[in-house]
């Protein structure tokens, strides 16, 4: 017969072993190890990285531009108001965006009458509303632009409306961080009458020069273009298609793929096709990497990361091939801390995440 302390045993046994499944099992007593942060209510993230590895985001709250910052994705300040901005863009790929400068930070936002407006902050100080980027009112119609820096100097690109129909891809320099903006130029101009009207472009700025990519619409098919400028923005060479294949498609894909320049200085994109996901360089043969929507690209040490949304969760794919699913979400943005850690951020139900990742 087994004695009173045996038996009491076995019942703590079971009790410990209960509670265990019962924590497991519990969102609020999770045991898997994970880096993923929840750092406010909102969407359509953007992020960016100072000189001193910090991270900063950017995202959209109603008519609230919000944003956070961390000291290497680690843990993420209080969200903080930059500005409201009475129907600001933070839907389908149009949001606010960001760049770190030698200034400090920059931000541009779009509203709903097609007006681009900045904002920057410098160290210890707050947020200042800057000149208005569009020198042609309300020009911006559909919201969906991008912005880069690299000292002082901040590129800004936007899908513009045409006279009387169609869109273009516009530009304007800013040489003091974001403060002021330089006449608007036309970047490309489709000799169809529009480039593809839904579909955000991509802009990188490395010295004096700025790589703009964007998806054309010419003869029906739905593909993505990169142009260069080697005089700050000012002229662009030509527009070259990227990858061999194309996509005839009547309607907008919403999806203007990613862009990265690497430490060769070659300009490495990713988009979508159908349902495949596509990577190459200028010049260089197509691959298929996956399949899904909403990818981006990042890079270090000339290796190539990817992330997009496949069946409604975030998947990022390392430098070896390696595929890690980060849960349910969209939007996925990618942005390297070092050459041993990259940070993802995305929207999921109204809430911005992001998690860290070691490569």
């Amino acid at each position: 017969m087994q004695s009173f302390f045996q038996k009491n045993k076995m019942i703590m046994r079971f009790f410990l072993l209960s509670l265990f499944s019962t924590c497991v099992l519990s969102a609020g007593c999770n045991p898997k190890n994970d880096n993923k942060i929840a750092v406010g209510k909102g969407s359509m993230p953007c992020i960016t990285k100072d000189q001193q590895n910090h991270i900063h985001i950017v995202y959209g709250a109603g008519d609230s531009i919000m944003y956070t910052s961390s000291k290497e994705g680690k843990a993420y300040s209080h969200p903080e108001l930059v500005a409201i901005l009475p129907g600001v863009y933070d839907i389908a790929t149009r949001g606010p965006q960001i760049a770190a400068t030698a200034n400090g930070i920059v931000i541009t936002a779009c509203d709903k009458t097609g007006n681009i407006y900045s904002y920057t902050k410098a160290a210890k100080e707050g947020w200042q509303q800057a000149k208005r980027v569009n020198d042609k009112n309300e020009i911006s119609k559909e919201g969906l632009m991008s912005l880069s820096a690299d000292g002082s100097f901040v590129y800004a690109i936007w899908l513009g409306v045409n006279n009387p129909k169609g869109q273009s891809v516009y530009g304007a320099g800013s040489a003091d961080g974001g403060k002021t903006w330089s006449k608007n130029i036309i970047v490309y101009a489709s000799p169809s009458g529009s480039v593809c009207e839904c579909c955000k472009p991509s802009v990188v700025v490395k010295g004096t020069k700025v790589y703009v990519m964007f998806r054309n619409w010419l003869n029906g098919n739905r593909d993505l273009y990169l142009t260069e400028s080697a005089d700050g923005g000012k002229t662009f060479g030509e527009a070259k298609k990227s990858g061999s294949g194309s996509w005839k498609l009547n309607g907008c894909p919403m999806d203007g793929g990613g862009l990265v320049v690497n430490a060769n200085k070659i300009p490495q994109a990713v988009w979508r096709r159908k349902d495949a996901i596509y990577t190459a360089e200028p010049g260089s043969q197509e691959k298929v990497i996956g399949t899904g929507r909403s990818c981006t690209i990042e890079t270090i040490n000339n290796k190539n990361i990817y992330a997009w949304t496949e069946k409604g969760d975030v998947v990022v794919m390392k430098g070896d091939g390696t595929k890690i699913n980060l849960g349910k979400g969209n939007m996925p943005l990618l942005k390297a801390i070092n050459n041993k850690k990259v940070i993802c951020v995305w929207e999921n139900e109204n809430e911005i995440f992001t998690e860290s990742l070691e490569l």
